[in-house]
């Protein structure tokens, strides 16, 4: 850990205000306008007008009919060029996938939650919290869904269970509609990805197998993801990890032949 983190990292100055739930939803590379502008017009119909697209393709006149009367959610969508930017100040987020898991040895898409659970898990949360759909054809990436602190499911017949992203986007916002969130505020985006930086650290620290390592960070994340921590949790996480840390190396200075041979 720099001296940069360890100091933003224990200093309880921070803190995360109660202020209500906000949910931002972002396209990852969406190729079609109309989709986009149906996009625009379900968030509307349930309240909702944060939208944030990911290096989408150009919008002309076809996204404005599709979007209808949602013309004002259309014109101030925000154009970025990478998910880190889209998921700027945001304290969790919500991957959607239309093939979940089905081995709890593979946790990209394990544990997955439906629509009407994800709600419940954000009734009593403050904070704003990021809701991500892929590409029309492919959906999120590997490496876009191992980003996400939860993964949704909408559940379909199995011949065929894969929605047009403007119909996913409808029913995930109709079961989140009019929800306000309550006074339990989540940790900042900004502090839970510090918590995983310091996971990794601890985990090269400690010679935990390099190729299980990947897998390790990702089970945490789901596992703190679904948990929602808030600020006072992730202070009580990192103090275990600096004990931890302050432990390995009282005991390097003595022998690290017990590390070197774990």
């Amino acid at each position: 850990m720099t001296g940069e983190d360890s100091e933003q990292a224990y200093s309880e100055e921070i803190t995360v205000e109660a202020g209500g739930l906000s949910l931002r939803v972002v396209l990852v590379e969406p190729a079609s306008e109309g989709n986009v502008g149906s996009v625009c017009r379900a968030m509307k119909n349930f309240g909702f007008n944060d939208l944030w697209l990911v290096r989408p393709c150009a919008l002309g006149d076809f996204a404005k009919a599709m979007a209808s009367h949602a013309g004002d959610v259309l014109e101030e969508v925000i154009t970025v060029g990478t998910l880190e930017e889209a998921l700027q100040g945001c304290d969790l987020v919500v991957g959607t996938t239309g093939k979940p898991g089905e081995s709890t040895k593979k946790h990209l898409r394990v544990p997955y939650f439906t629509p009407p659970e994800l709600r419940t898990m954000l009734e009593d949360k403050a904070g704003r919290v990021a809701l991500l759909f892929g590409r029309e054809d492919c959906g999120l990436s590997a490496d876009e869904l191992a980003r996400c602190d939860v993964v949704v499911n909408i559940p379909a017949s199995a011949e065929y269970p894969i929605l047009n992203i403007s119909h996913a986007a409808a029913i995930v916002l109709y079961e989140l509609a009019g929800m306000e969130g309550g006074d339990f505020p989540l940790a900042s985006g900004e502090l839970l990805e510090l918590l995983y930086r310091n996971f990794e650290s601890l985990l090269t620290e400690v010679n935990h197998p390099e190729h299980k390592r990947d897998k390790t960070l990702l089970m945490l994340r789901r596992i703190i993801g679904r948990a929602m921590i808030n600020q006072r949790e992730y202070f009580t996480l990192m103090g275990v990890l600096r004990d931890i840390e302050l432990a390995l190396a009282r005991m390097d200075e003595c022998d690290t032949s017990w590390v070197e041979n774990n």
